[in-house]
C-alpha cells in the first residue's frame, strides 16, 4: 500500500530517515512541488533565499519571485538599477540573465521556469546547466550580463532548494535589490490570478566552464601554468570530495586530465548519501582516507559543497579548517606573490589573521557574517583593496577574483602554495604559527523551532549583550574569566583576558543558532563551547538552563 503524505516536510521526514529504502518518495516531493500553491514567506539571508523543497520553495514561489524580480527591473527606480548595475529596463532585457543550478532535485525544471518567466517579459537568458557557483559570479562579468540566477541552497540538506541572484559585479545581490524583491513577492503571494507555468520559447546555452578559465587567466591572480607544471611533474596527490554537487569535472577542464587528480562522489545522488553536505571536519574521512593511503610527497585534500562556494582542507596530517587556511592565504599572497592592501574577514574569524596583518603592518577590516559584506573590499575599484577576503564558514575570495566565495579558487591557490613554498600545508601552517602565534579556533551551533526564527529570536539572544558586560566574571570549566570586550558587529561576541573569545548569533539560513569560539589551547576549545552553549539556551530559555 502507498503511504499518503498531507505535505512535503512529512514527506521529507520519511526520506531522510533512511535515503537508500525511501529515494523513490522524491516523485511524491515533485507532485507537492508542482502543486503546492501556498504563500510563503521570502527572506533573502546571507546567500540567497532557501526553503524546502515541496513545503514553501515550490515552481509556485519560483515564479512569484522571479516576476518579483521582472517587476522590480521594469520600475526603473535609480537606486535598484544602480545597485543591479544597469540604466534602466530596456539595457536589463538586452545584457540578458544567466540561469542555472546546482546538482538538486528538479534543477533544471525550476531553470526552465525561470527562463519561461523571463523571455515572456523580452529578457534574454542563457542556461547554464549545471554550475558552481563561482562561475555564475565570473560568468555575468565575462558575458557583460545584467545578473544571474543560481538555483541552489548551497551547502544545505537535501530537503532544502534555493535561489541566488547576483547583480552585474556577480557578487551577492545587497538590501537595496533583495529588499524590494521581498517586498514585491509578498504583495503577489496573496495575489490573484496565480501565476501560470511558462516554458522556454528556445534554450540558449552557455558554458561556465570555460568563461570561468578565460576568467582566471585574465585576472592572473593565481598563475594557472604553475599550478599545472606542479601537478603533472611532482610526486602529489590531489583528492576532491564533490559529494555529487556542481564542481565535478570543473578542477579537470582548468588543470587537464592527470593521475594525480582523484575525485570522490562524482555521480548522481539528489539524497547526497544522507548526509548534510557541507565541508565538517565528519565529512572530510573519505579524503583523509585517500591522504593516508598514499607515499606522495606533496599531498592536498578538499571538500567542496554542492555549489562549490565552500571549501575545508586536509593534508593527511592535519585538517585545514577556513580560519586557518585564509590566514595562509594572506601571507603566501603578501609574501610570497607581492600583492598589497588590506585584509577582510567577518567578525567570527580567528584573531591569527590579525596577528599576523599587525606584524606585516597591513589593515583588518572586520565585516558581519555574510560574503556579500565584503564587497566593499572586492570591487576593483575599491580603496581599501583586499589581499584575501574570507570568513571562518568556508568561504574564500581574493584579489582581482570574483566577489563571491569561491572553492575552486580556493583549492587552486592551494596547490600554488604548495609549489612555491615547497611544503605541504601543515607545514606552511606551522611555520606561520611559530612565527605568529597559535590560535585554536572552532564552530558549532544548537537547532532551534523554524517558529523562534528572525525577530523573536534575535531578542531573545540579545539578553546576552545585556548581561555579560565588559569586567562580568565568569566561570569556563574550571577556569576563570574576565570580559574585557564585547563586541556587538554581528551578533554577540566576549573576549576574554586569556585572548580566548567567543561569538553567539542566529543563523542567516538554517533555524539554528551558531557559535564560533577561539581558544589559545587545543585543550580549552571543549571548555569555551560549552560556556557558549550554555549562555545561549540561557538566553533563548530552553529547558534545564
Amino acid at each position: 500500500m502507498t503511504q499518503q503524505f498531507t505535505d512535503a516536510s512529512s514527506c521529507w521526514k520519511v526520506i531522510l530517515s533512511d535515503v537508500s529504502k525511501n529515494r523513490g518518495l522524491l516523485s511524491v516531493i515533485g507532485k507537492f512541488s508542482r502543486e503546492n500553491t501556498n504563500p510563503a514567506k521570502i527572506t533573502f539571508g546571507t546567500s540567497g533565499w532557501r526553503g524546502e523543497l515541496g513545503t514553501d520553495f515550490t515552481f509556485h514561489t519560483v515564479r512569484i519571485v522571479t516576476l518579483a524580480i521582472i517587476e522590480m527591473c521594469k520600475g526603473n527606480d535609480p537606486s535598484v538599477m544602480g545597485a543591479l548595475g544597469v540604466s534602466d529596463f530596456k539595457e536589463f532585457q538586452q545584457r540578458g540573465v544567466i540561469v542555472g543550478h546546482d546538482n538538486r532535485f528538479l534543477g533544471q525544471d525550476f531553470a526552465y521556469e525561470v527562463i519561461g518567466l523571463l523571455q515572456e517579459n523580452g529578457i534574454r537568458a542563457w542556461y547554464a546547466g549545471e554550475a558552481p557557483t563561482p562561475e555564475f559570479s565570473a560568468g555575468v562579468e565575462m558575458l557583460n550580463a545584467a545578473c544571474s540566477v543560481n538555483l541552489t541552497p548551497s551547502h544545505n540538506p537535501a530537503n532544502y532548494a534555493g535561489f541566488k541572484f547576483n547583480p552585474s559585479d556577480g557578487g551577492p545581490a545587497g538590501p537595496e535589490i533583495t529588499k524590494r524583491i521581498e517586498e514585491i513577492a509578498k504583495r503577489m503571494m496573496g495575489s490573484s490570478p496565480v501565476p501560470r507555468p511558462a516554458k522556454p520559447a528556445h534554450i540558449e546555452t552557455v558554458d561556465l566552464d570555460n568563461l570561468y578559465i578565460r576568467f582566471l587567466n585574465e585576472r592572473k591572480t593565481l598563475d594557472l601554468s604553475r599550478i599545472r607544471d606542479f601537478v603533472n611533474r611532482e610526486h602529489c596527490i590531489i583528492c576532491i570530495d564533490h559529494v555529487h554537487g556542481s564542481t565535478r569535472g570543473c578542477i579537470t577542464k582548468i588543470l587537464g586530465e592527470s593521475q594525480n587528480i582523484v575525485s570522490l562522489r562524482t555521480g548522481d545522488d539528489y539524497l547526497f548519501g544522507g548526509i548534510a553536505p557541507e565541508p565538517s571536519e565528519k565529512n572530510m574521512q573519505g579524503v583523509e582516507k585517500v591522504l593516508k593511503e598514499s607515499p606522495a610527497r606533496f599531498r592536498l585534500g578538499v571538500f567542496m559543497d554542492p555549489d562549490g562556494d565552500r571549501i575545508r582542507f586536509a593534508d593527511g596530517t592535519m585538517q585545514i579548517p577556513m580560519n586557518y587556511f585564509g590566514a595562509m592565504a594572506f601571507h603566501f599572497l603578501h609574501v610570497y606573490k607581492g600583492i598589497s592592501g588590506i585584509v577582510a574577514t567577518s567578525v567570527g574569524t580567528s584573531n591569527l589573521v590579525n596577528a599576523i596583518a599587525e606584524r606585516l603592518n597591513i589593515p583588518a577590516k572586520e565585516t558581519k557574517v555574510g560574503f556579500k559584506h565584503f564587497r566593499p573590499f572586492l570591487l576593483p575599484a575599491s580603496r581599501e583593496r583586499a589581499i584575501v577576503a574570507f570568513e571562518e564558514s568556508d568561504g574564500i575570495s581574493g584579489y582581482h577574483h570574483t566577489l563571491e566565495k569561491d572553492a575552486l579558487f580556493g583549492l587552486l591557490l592551494a596547490i600554488e602554495m604548495m609549489a612555491v613554498t615547497g611544503k605541504n600545508l601543515s607545514g606552511y601552517l606551522h611555520d606561520i604559527m611559530d612565527e605568529f602565534g597559535y590560535y585554536y579556533p572552532d564552530r558549532s551551533g544548537i537547532a532551534v523551532s523554524p517558529d523562534l526564527v528572525g525577530e523573536p529570536l534575535i531578542q531573545k539572544l540579545s539578553r546576552i549583550q545585556e548581561k555579560y558586560n565588559k569586567g562580568t566574571v565568569l566561570m569556563s570549566g574550571k577556569v576563570q574569566r574576565k570580559i574585557i570586550d564585547v563586541i556587538t558587529i554581528d551578533g554577540t561576541k566576549l573576549v576574554f583576558d586569556d585572548g580566548s573569545w567567543l561569538m553567539i548569533r542566529p543563523s542567516g539560513t538554517e533555524p539554528k543558532v551558531r557559535f564560533y569560539i577561539e581558544a589559545r589551547t587545543e585543550e580549552d576549545k571543549k571548555a569555551v563551547f560549552e560556556l557558549a552553549e550554555r549562555i545561549t539556551r540561557e538566553a533563548i530559555g530552553a529547558r534545564g538552563y
